[in-house]
């Protein structure tokens, strides 16, 4: 039986081992400086080089699927930090939408102002309409916020960069009410801007005006724009009111009328400026000045009818800015 048992080697065996690989390397470097080793290293290259290949691209595949996973979790973190910015954006855009919009209305409440260098106006914002049965009237006003406190008097007119709105008809200690010129017991006195034909303008319960007692004979067009008079007192000259949109003449009347539309949009009315330096000579019909006083800001009374609070601004936003000799608020 053949014995597997291994004897140690000897220091014979190891020298004998050196000495075989020293010259085998010197064999080899000695045909790779003469350039014969070529041919077999060309032909262990083509032996190996798919093995080579393979380990390569697989190699290659798993790096490349160990960096995507590592990158999901920072997309992911990157997804929601972009998300975020587009909300911020989103807002930050409404925002300046907003400011744009309210810098043209000041820019047009301000060219209205230097147009008039006469007339003192203070701003107001809108915090209140009633539209409905009041009592036993029929009365279309707004709230303003501005009172006594301000200055603010029965009878002052109230404009807007687009015209004529209404005039005050009651004031308590921090917000008043105007008495709109669509209001059936609105009356003005009023000049067609091309024709200078006079008339008077009053509300109807349709929300439309009815420019009366224009003379007969005298013809006139269709898209006049209507403006104050400035006859009785109640309201500066030179104010524009409204355009007309029809005529109603017959032959047998002794005066004619037009439909007039009014240059302010009621229904999106937001900032409204009032004449504080203008004293009219008429008073408000009595009917009127029985009224129920305007509700305080704080609640302490209520109107009866339809109110709608716009609540868009802070109701003490009432500083006044002087240009031109006119105030504004903005």
């Amino acid at each position: 039986m053949r014995n597997t048992e291994r004897r140690p080697w000897s220091i014979a065996d190891f020298t004998i081992r050196l000495v075989l690989l020293v010259l085998a390397a010197l064999l080899l470097l000695a045909l790779q400086l003469t350039g014969q080793l070529r041919g077999v290293q060309s032909t262990i290259t083509q032996i190996t080089s798919p093995a080579q290949l393979g380990a390569t691209s697989v190699t290659g595949s798993a790096a490349e699927l160990v960096s995507f996973v590592l990158q999901l979790g920072t997309l992911s973190q990157r997804a929601a930090e972009l998300e975020q910015i587009n909300g911020s954006l989103q807002s930050e855009l409404f925002r300046l939408t907003e400011v744009e919009r309210e810098n043209g209305e000041l820019r047009r409440f301000l060219q209205f102002a230097q147009e008039r260098p006469g007339l003192a106006l203070r701003g107001a914002q809108i915090v209140g309409r009633v539209i409905g049965q009041e009592s036993t009237n029929f009365l279309d006003f707004i709230l303003l916020d501005l009172g006594q406190i301000h200055g603010i008097e029965v009878g002052m007119p109230v404009v807007t960069d687009q015209g004529l709105v209404g005039r005050v008809s009651q004031v308590n200690n921090s917000v008043c009410k105007v008495l709109l010129i669509t209001d059936v017991n609105s009356a003005i006195n009023a000049l067609l801007q091309q024709s200078r034909l006079p008339g008077v303008i009053r509300g109807t319960a349709r929300g439309d005006l009815i420019m009366d007692f224009i003379p007969q004979g005298v013809k006139f067009e269709v898209g006049e724009i209507v403006l104050t008079s400035g006859l009785g007192g109640r309201f500066p000259a030179n104010i524009p009111i409204g355009r007309v949109i029809e005529i109603r003449q017959r032959d047998i009347d002794i005066v004619q009328q037009a439909v007039v539309q009014p240059l302010v949009d009621f229904n999106s009315l937001e900032l409204a400026a009032v004449v504080t330096n203008f004293n009219p000579s008429e008073e408000i019909h009595d009917l009127l000045l029985n009224e129920p006083p305007p509700p305080d800001i704080g609640g302490a009374s209520l109107l009866t009818g339809t109110l709608s609070l716009t609540g868009t601004v802070p109701l003490t936003a009432t500083t006044p800015v002087t240009v031109a000799g006119a105030e504004g608020t903005p």
